[in-house]
């Protein structure tokens, strides 16, 4: 730092003794650092004497858990100065692993400059989002052929833990608009402008990404529409089948009814046939109104 080299420090902000050099070394503003400390930290851009604080959020899938809807996020803060670029997160964050080996790999990555460092940390960090959308298009063509093909009647619980899912993935992607067009377009000391063209190939991944969550919103309505629609078709034609039965029975009803009231003197009840013949007008009855019902297209 006294040399003006360019310098990439990793904090691990649960390891005291490294998130003391935040104070004791960089001198950055307290209210940045008690940030670092907030799990609940918004993305934001803030600028400062001497640095620019960025909190951006890195999502993917969780492990362990046996919903596979369910999503783990840690929030990555970066601090970028003139010659050195910070970055403090809680715990392992594999979005940085990429860039680390890149950073090894090849020596002379620092000396295209730190501003250069932090646009390959926020790549990352959003590039991360397009396996998890390849997984959200799999879901989701999982939930068609189960609505159209199966009709399984668990697919509704599904369809809303994946529209969740997008939900959540648009909430947590929609605040790096803002800090990625400010990154762009905001002349800044810490960026050049030949730097800021980078960024703004970030902020169109951004908007593809976004592009792509808003069409799979509107594939998941689409879907859950369709489910509604198969199950109301269904009642329908359960209702009209009970119907059918039900007029069918109409005439035994009756007529057994008729004839079974507790009167001495009722037609046909001393005639041998009898029974035969209002078995035979039943049978007339029903067919007959069946046939009017298909005549009227009813049924």
């Amino acid at each position: 730092m006294a040399e003006g080299g360019q310098l990439w420090v990793d904090i691990d902000s649960t390891v005291r003794s490294q998130h003391a050099l935040l104070e004791k070394l960089f001198a950055f503003h307290p209210l940045a650092i008690e940030d670092t400390l907030n799990p609940a930290s918004r993305v934001k851009l803030e600028e400062y004497p001497g640095f620019m604080y960025i909190v951006t959020r890195a999502v993917t899938f969780a492990e362990g858990t046996d919903d596979p809807y369910d999503l783990e996020t840690k929030d990555l803060h970066c601090f970028l100065s003139v010659n050195y670029l910070v970055t403090v997160h809680a715990g392992p964050l594999p979005v940085l692993d990429t860039v680390f080996n890149s950073v090894r790999q090849s020596p002379d990555w620092l000396s295209r400059g730190v501003e250069r460092l932090l646009h390959s940390v926020l790549d990352s960090a959003v590039d991360a989002y397009f396996p998890i959308l390849d997984q959200v298009d799999e879901f989701i063509d999982g939930l068609e052929e189960r609505v159209f093909v199966d009709f399984d009647q668990d697919a509704l619980r599904d369809v809303f833990k994946v529209k969740r899912l997008v939900l959540s993935l648009r909430r947590y992607l929609q605040p790096s608009r803002e800090v990625l067009n400010v990154l762009s377009n905001r002349p800044t000391p810490l960026i050049s402008p030949d730097v800021q063209i980078y960024f703004r190939d970030i902020y169109d991944h951004v908007l593809r990404i976004n592009d792509s969550l808003d069409t799979y919103r509107d594939l998941l309505s689409s879907t859950m529409e369709s489910y509604l629609s198969q199950v109301s078709n269904r009642l329908g034609a359960t209702t009209k089948g009970l119907s059918v039965v039900a007029t069918m029975s109409l005439p035994f009803v009756v007529v057994s009814g008729m004839w079974g009231m507790n009167f001495t003197k009722i037609p046909l009840s001393q005639w041998p046939y009898g029974f035969w013949a209002l078995l035979a007008g039943q049978l007339g009855l029903g067919g007959l109104l069946l046939w009017v019902l298909r005549r009227r297209q009813l049924i």
